[in-house]
């Protein structure tokens, strides 16, 4: 048993080195979405006036910005919601390059959403970034002197949330889970929704279709998608939504299984997205009512002869909205009351469990050198230990606005949306 703790821990290693890089912060939760940085320069203490190397004033939204060299994207949309927008900004001083826009409308959404929530992604030639009109979800393509090169209209979004998910990258193609609700009244299902759950893989050089997934619908789910590259084995794409755990081959499309989650009452949603660490998923779900339901799932093999099982599951502790991290053989967390948590992997077990005081989080921590960096929403960033020892809150900096937007981390800066402005964060 020994022997295939180390293995596992070892490839656990290989993945996260894999995409677990300093320089560039290239989508959602950066490298593979796993919100881990290398960088070992970010102070943990900071201040709105200390510690700040520039910030600007930023139209709302609650996506997260991304960063390539020196160029910083963000999604934004007016406070009128007449227009959204993909904004160009210098890193070196938060000097707008450039910004294109796209005409929307004034959707009611529930006041923890925006009408730009969906991060945008880039290969380092160009963005991509799916906007909702306030009725359709169009995917777009710029290159990095914001020429459009595409545009997709994958049709109408219904969802009393509005859409957030995020585009991914793989290979040649832009992935997009586009789960939505599979009726107009998700309640009484009245009203069936046509083709309400789709994932689209499409070319990044001209936006045409390589491959489409339909998939199982119930809730609109915002779970970002990730892959899982091992030595010697198959990559899989992993989807998390409310009615399963799927991975899908990621060159055709083709699932290779299908874990089903179970709920003892109403389906919940996904929004936080999935963890993977030591050959076992981590995916939480839930609802604004309160209900939780977190589940460790073991891979038990690759492609179609896995065999996925339930190892563990919590329906108290863990986020509905904030993603959780990892880190050796415990995964770590904020969850949406203001409690930080770290627990074992394999069994569940809480390592300690503490409250953060007057804080709720709707933006997922990240992780720098070891210490989670978590952004309140009311304005507050905890750093943390990431150390199954003990709690340790090594700081608790004030910015003075909300943040709902995820930090981004790029060669030895932290990026901050916050309600109204973007922090550069770093040491001069």
């Amino acid at each position: 048993m020994p022997a295939f703790r180390f293995l596992s821990i070892g490839v656990a290693c290989l993945f996260v080195a894999a995409f677990a890089r300093a320089d560039n912060w290239e989508r959602f939760r950066g490298p593979n979405g796993t919100g881990v940085s290398q960088d070992k320069n970010i102070p943990t203490t900071f201040s709105a006036k200390e510690g700040v190397l520039w910030k600007i004033p930023v139209a709302a939204g609650n996506s997260s910005p991304i960063v390539y060299g020196d160029k910083l994207f963000l999604h934004t949309t007016t406070d009128d919601g007449t227009q959204r927008a993909i904004v160009c900004y210098d890193t070196a001083n938060g000097a707008e390059l450039w910004k294109k826009t796209l005409p929307g409308k004034k959707v009611a959404i529930r006041h923890d959403s925006s009408m730009a929530s969906s991060t945008p992604t880039t290969d380092g030639e160009h963005v991509f970034v799916s906007f909702w009109t306030g009725k359709e979800i169009i995917l777009k393509a710029f290159n990095f002197k914001g020429d459009e090169v595409w545009s997709r209209n994958l049709g109408e979004f219904i969802s009393q949330h509005g859409p957030g998910a995020s585009p991914i990258l793989y290979k040649d193609k832009v992935l997009l889970a586009n789960d939505m609700d599979s009726h107009y009244d998700i309640k009484t299902l009245a009203k069936a929704v046509a083709n309400p759950s789709t994932l689209y893989a499409l070319d990044k050089k001209t936006g045409n279709t390589v491959w489409e997934a339909r998939r199982e619908p119930y809730r609109a789910c915002y779970s970002a998608p990730f892959v899982i590259e091992r030595p010697g084995k198959a990559t899989e794409l992993i989807i998390t939504s409310t009615t399963a755990i799927t991975s899908y081959d990621p060159d055709s499309g083709k699932p290779n299984w299908n874990w089903k989650w179970s709920f003892s009452s109403m389906p919940l949603r996904t929004v936080a997205s999935t963890a993977f660490v030591n050959d076992t998923l981590l995916a939480c779900s839930g609802d604004g009512g309160g209900d939780r339901h977190m589940v460790a799932v073991a891979m038990n093999g690759i492609g179609k002869d896995a065999r996925p099982d339930q190892l563990w599951e919590n329906k108290k502790d863990f986020p509905y909205v904030t993603c959780m991290l990892t880190r050796g053989d415990h995964v770590y967390f904020v969850n949406d009351a203001g409690l930080a948590g770290c627990c074992k992997v394999k069994t569940g077990e809480k390592v300690w469990f503490a409250r953060l005081p007057d804080a709720k989080f709707y933006a997922s921590p990240v992780m720098i050198n070891g210490n989670i960096y978590a952004c309140s929403d009311q304005g507050d960033v905890f750093v943390i230990a990431a150390d199954p020892g003990s709690f340790q809150q090594i700081a608790k900096n004030a910015l003075g606005e909300r943040v709902r937007a995820t930090p981004a981390v790029a060669n030895g800066r932290l990026y901050i949306r916050g309600q109204n402005n973007l922090y550069c964060i770093g040491t001069k």
